[in-house]
């Protein structure tokens, strides 16, 4: 007869079945003896045959046992199979916070789209800007009483760059990153987007005199295609010598970048960590007020920026809380234009983001968690 057991072991991930052979049943052997003189062949006896037939139906049976063991067996790993893959995706539909990155990925591509359409308004708006000779800069109550300070635009950058860095490193620590980068995207792409509007409907002079526009092109289109490609490929910043052009004043795409990143790093980070939150509010302020002290930007440019990142990133956030806790939100805040955007990336998100952590690439484990082992022991 055969007896099996099945061995469990802890793990969810794979599924091995080991099936033994079980060993030949051992077969009786008679001795025969031989008689030195005589080698006359004696026949077997009727029982020796009939032993011989039963040994022959009792080795057919154990065959037969053996095929419908093996059945078992694999039927046996087809049902464990399903129901591991059934678990698995009950537990993908069932979760509230799916990662969905092709929706990332739409809303990088909004991003993308309206940082070059952002390139593409900067260049048109140059060739209005009027010249210093002709329009001075307007009267500012900050420049009145702050004289310019030549490293300070400089400053702003390197701070607006390392805030940026600091986010993007605890940005792929978290555990939830899909969700939280088409929010931190959607909000990129919405700022630039009402700047873009800001910029052309109102051209300003240039806030100093220090200032070096680049000449104006006028009807050269292929000049200014290069002009917007040497822009895009630098992200118009001083260090990186792609801000040659005037007119992106109102309002600041510098303070767009020092605010939101540390919103994003203080939305995300530990409450543990507050000396860490701190340190990028510090950074933040300071690069704000090197604006200003650069006189790169009026001070309304900075004022606008500040209150339109921070109150369309509290908007944000004050639907995705009405939307997890299943509130009916209130009308004023879904009368936008983009909540028809914002129903499309949190329609699966069912919970907060919790503030989570963990490795950006998941290492496959090496071992089985659940292994089925059947072993056939054979009993005489």
């Amino acid at each position: 007869m055969a007896a099996s057991e099945l061995i469990q072991e802890d793990d969810d991930s794979c599924i091995q079945v080991i099936s033994t052979d079980p060993p030949s049943p051992p077969q009786s052997t008679k001795a025969v003896r031989h008689n030195p003189t005589h080698h006359t062949s004696v026949a077997p006896p009727p029982e020796d045959i009939l032993d011989g037939d039963s040994k022959g139906k009792r080795q057919r049976r154990t065959i037969t046992d053996l095929l419908k063991e093996n059945q078992l067996i694999n039927s046996l790993c087809n049902k464990i199979r399903q129901h591991c893959d059934y678990n698995k995706i009950t537990k993908e539909s069932d979760d509230p916070l799916p990662k969905e990155w092709w929706k990332t990925g739409v809303s990088f591509i909004y991003a993308a789209a309206i940082l070059v359409f952002n390139a593409v308004v900067i260049a048109v708006i140059h060739e209005r800007v009027p010249d210093k000779s002709v329009s001075p800069p307007l009267p500012d109550k900050f420049f009145d009483y702050i004289d310019r300070v030549p490293w300070a635009f400089k400053a702003t950058e390197i701070c607006g760059l390392s805030l940026c860095a600091l986010w993007m490193i605890q940005w792929l620590g978290l555990k939830h990153r899909a969700i939280v980068a088409r929010r931190c995207f959607f909000l990129i792409g919405t700022l630039y987007l009402y700047r873009c509007i800001t910029m052309y409907v109102t051209t300003l002079p240039v806030p100093g005199k220090h200032m070096v526009c680049a000449p104006k092109l006028y009807n050269d289109t292929m000049g200014k295609m290069w002009r917007i490609l040497r822009m895009i490929s630098g992200g118009g910043l001083n260090v990186t010598g792609s801000h040659i052009l005037c007119g992106d004043y109102l309002y600041s795409g510098h303070t767009i970048m020092l605010t939101l990143s540390y919103l994003f790093i203080k939305e995300y980070c530990p409450p543990k960590m507050w000396w860490y939150r701190w340190l990028c509010f510090c950074v933040s302020i300071f690069g704000l007020i090197c604006i200003l002290l650069g006189h790169e930007h009026y001070s309304i440019d900075v004022v606008v920026a500040y209150f339109i990142t921070t109150w369309t990133f509290k908007w944000y956030y004050a639907m995705v809380e009405a939307h997890v806790h299943s509130q009916d939100p209130n009308k004023y805040l879904t009368m936008t234009w983009w909540n028809p955007i914002f129903k499309f990336m949190e329609r699966n998100v069912k919970a907060s983001v919790p503030i989570e952590f963990a490795l950006p690439v998941s290492i496959p484990s090496t071992s089985c968690r659940r292994r089925y082992s059947i072993v056939d022991r054979w009993e005489k």
